[in-house]
């Protein structure tokens, strides 16, 4: 029996069949080829609609003991190659016949059938193939727990201006750092290579040689890998990357992500930058920003020169030498980010939670079907197909208490644990418990009905839970940080119409839950003879009176306790809620709604164990100027720590009029729409921005206002003239300043020094 880890699910037609094909790396080092031509793709029909299927060739029809959701009769219909299920499906559904499980990808049904979720046990016989590859036909395979370690490889090719031509390619990873290199003359630091023909096949046979299981880079899916595809057809050289024969395939997913993918086969391709925007927030998402934010360096080459591709060229000419440092450096960078921030070990621990494949475990609808469906099998029923012409219905969010504004001392912060997860387990929410409900079923607030005794969800989020506490009781961070993310898609998943099980009568039922728990912790809380003064979703926000600790925790058993008795008293269920105590601010702000006088929600600030915490205002907002980052993180730390405001303030601004400040005015914001053409109702600043500077912005526009308007900020080049300081007063640090300043009586016309009498007027 051997274990081992599965890179790449996929499958290829051999002589009019399919051939399922999975590529892993073993436990004990080795990379693996599992092949299985005995399966075939299927779906189902309803029993009653089986006379719809005589007018279809090429396909058997099999009884089943199943049943759909609603407890109707079903058969299997078996086709033979899986690109012929759409046609099929199709023409069922054109027909009026209703078909089951019609749209589940044909490798991950063979994974789903086998309970698998990636990690394999594989018992059976084998071969070598080239390179060590070992290959498995027609095995026996199981479920694992296995985690062998993963062999990976860093990539950055440097070009042209144009990617007409590759210069050198930088290998860092596989306990190798090397530069490859387009040179007739022998480079300090590099494999040299005479001509670009050459330099292609050497550095693909080095790959091969090398043998990476993932292969990662930074813009590698859509720059890197397309370059070097698009130069082996120029120059007739096959792209051969993989364990096998095959050229590398790129695809564009569908959702609204449009994210790149790229398939070599037998290995896996994570693109950095995309890895990087789930986990950490930065102000863009070039290497050099998240390089200096996460490593505290940078590239080589100011990237902030007028024109960086064309400085590439020229040291390629005159400083060979340099560029390969450089090259090399790149490709360090993104090994180094992707490792600092535990990213590849995180996508492994999804993997093996899910069973979904490296570069789509944030596929969450498809990684809740990899789940759920194998637990429907095992209770004999068959799911539904997605339905495409569904519209989405609207899901009611999380309750918001009306927060009380002002500034506070002693705030107790109290929230649910994975409240919807632990709502779902408390009262059986889940698709086959709604369909299932019968007389005595649990009825939600907002009318749904689930069964007491059939359900699914609340045993898959009770495993993750407790695998969840086993990581936590060892350290195992990337594990618990990998559950915690699934267990809090189950309600987005849920209230998505692109989900096969979606029903806006649970996912609002969730909610309707979550609502009235937030409702009756608040009723608790002023029971007990404390104030409430703010609640989103899941937590509450509570005035203390004496000692803060001991208050605190007496608080929060006594509020659980009394929630707990009221559901089994209701519901006749047992609790699965847990209330914590999350923090004590020290001091806590909750600010008004500008020009008003109510409390702005989802808004505030706090000061606990020496540290400021702000949620929601403009200084955590990555499209305002660093100086209102500035002025508001100096302002409430000055708030919080009983420190004068004012003269804060009044010296900023002083800095602000003289001029010394305009590095700090930049707007940042991105062109969401992709194109500027698509901005034709309205046109906002950064987008007159960048018509301004034609084509030498990309995504992301850097702009200040001046006199004139918007005017693009380009790197390498000085600060527009005429910067319009009025603006920034006025619309960047005054209602910055006066947010803060009103709750101590006074306001930014004092920093301004407008005299008394002209306030009042």
């Amino acid at each position: 029996m051997h274990a081992g880890f599965i890179l790449q699910p996929t499958y290829r037609i051999r002589e009019n069949r399919p051939v399922v094909q999975l590529f892993g790396r073993l436990e004990s080092g080795e990379p693996f080829l599992v092949e299985d031509d005995r399966f075939r793709p299927y779906f189902f029909v309803p029993k009653r609609q089986e006379a719809i299927l005589a007018a279809e060739h090429d396909i058997r029809i099999e009884a089943s003991a199943l049943q759909d959701l609603r407890g109707r009769e079903v058969v299997r219909v078996i086709a033979r190659t899986p690109s012929a299920v759409p046609h099929i499906r199709d023409r069922l559904q054109e027909g009026g016949c209703e078909v089951l499980e019609g749209d589940i990808r044909f490798v991950y049904r063979y994974l789903i059938d086998r309970g698998i979720r990636g990690a394999v046990a594989i018992d059976g016989s084998h071969e070598a193939l080239e390179e060590g590859l070992l290959r498995f036909r027609n095995p026996e395979i199981h479920p694992s727990r296995s985690r062998p370690a993963l062999r990976t490889l860093s990539i950055d090719l440097e070009t042209s201006p144009d990617a007409s031509r590759i210069f050198s390619a930088a290998l860092v990873g596989c306990d190798v750092e090397e530069v490859h290199l387009v040179s007739k003359e022998p480079v300090r630091g590099a494999r040299d290579h005479p001509d670009e023909r050459l330099f292609l096949a050497g550095v693909m046979a080095r790959i091969r040689e090398l043998d990476p299981d993932i292969v990662v880079g930074w813009n590698v899916i859509d720059f890197d890998l397309q370059v070097l595809a698009r130069r082996c057809q120029s120059l007739h050289l096959a792209c051969h990357l993989g364990r096998i024969d095959g050229e590398i395939r790129f695809q564009r997913e569908t959702s609204f992500t449009r994210q790149g993918r790229a398939e070599i086969p037998g290995r896996m391709v994570l693109d950095g930058i995309p890895m990087v925007r789930d986990a950490v927030r930065l102000q863009d998402y070039r290497l050099e920003t998240a390089a200096h934010a996460l490593l505290g360096r940078g590239k080589r080459i100011d990237p902030d020169l007028p024109n960086a591709a064309a400085e590439i060229e020229r040291i390629y000419r005159e400083e060979p030498a340099a560029l390969v440092e450089y090259n090399l450096e790149d490709a360090r960078l993104v090994s180094e980010i992707l490792e600092k921030e535990g990213l590849l070990e995180l996508c492994i621990e999804r993997s093996l939670l899910s069973g979904m494949q490296l570069d789509r475990v944030g596929a969450s609808i498809a990684s809740f079907d990899l789940i759920y469906i194998p637990e429907l099998t095992k209770r004999g029923v068959v799911a539904p197909s997605v339905d495409q012409e569904r519209k989405t219905e609207m899901v009611r969010g999380g309750a918001l208490l009306e927060p009380q504004p002002g500034l506070y001392a002693n705030v107790a912060v109290f929230d649910f644990k994975s409240l919807y997860p632990s709502l779902i387990r408390t009262f059986n929410l889940d698709p086959l418990a709604n369909a299932r409900a019968g007389e005595a079923a649990i009825e939600a607030p907002n009318g749904a009905r689930f069964s007491r005794s059939e359900a699914i969800l609340p045993e898959v989020i009770r495993e993750f839970t407790q695998r969840r506490d086993r990581a936590k009781e060892i350290g195992d961070h990337k594990a618990d940080q990998a559950i915690k993310i699934m267990m809090n898609a189950l309600f987005g998943v849920l209230g998505a119409a692109s989900c096969r099980f979606f029903n806006p009568e649970i996912a609002n039922a969730i909610t309707s839950f979550g609502q009235q728990t937030l409702h009756w912790t608040r009723e608790a809380f002023e029971e007990a003879g404390v104030q409430v003064l703010y609640g989103d979703t899941d937590s509450v926000f509570v005035q203390l009176r004496g000692e803060k600790q001991g208050e605190a925790e007496l608080l929060r058993d006594r509020v659980q306790s009394c929630i707990a008795e009221r559901i089994r008293h209701q519901y006749r269920v047992e609790p699965q809620l847990e209330l914590e105590l999350e923090k004590i601010f020290e001091r806590l702000l909750l600010p008004r709604v500008r020009g008003g006088r109510g409390g702005s929600k989802k808004r505030y600030a706090g000061w606990v164990d020496g540290g400021l915490v702000i949620v929601g205002l403009e200084s955590v907002r990555r499209d305002w100027p660093r100086i209102a980052h500035r002025l508001q993180e100096g302002m409430l730390e000055r708030l919080f720590t009983d420190r004068e405001v004012l003269p804060f303030v009044r010296q900023l601004v002083e800095e602000l009029r003289a001029g010394e400040l305009d590095d700090e005015l930049i707007y940042v914001k991105r062109i969401r729409k992709g194109s500027l053409d698509r901005y034709t109702a309205t046109t906002p600043p950064h987008i007159r921005a960048a018509r301004k500077a034609g084509g030498a912005v990309g995504e992301v526009v850097r702009y200040v206002i001046t006199r004139d308007g918007p005017e693009p900020v380009l790197r390498g080049r000085p600060l527009p003239t005429g910067i319009d300081r009025r603006h920034y007063l006025e619309r960047v640090l005054r209602p910055v300043a006066d947010g803060i300043l009103s709750e101590i009586g006074q306001s930014f016309d004092e920093a301004l020094g407008v005299p008394q009498q002209l306030r009042l007027v």
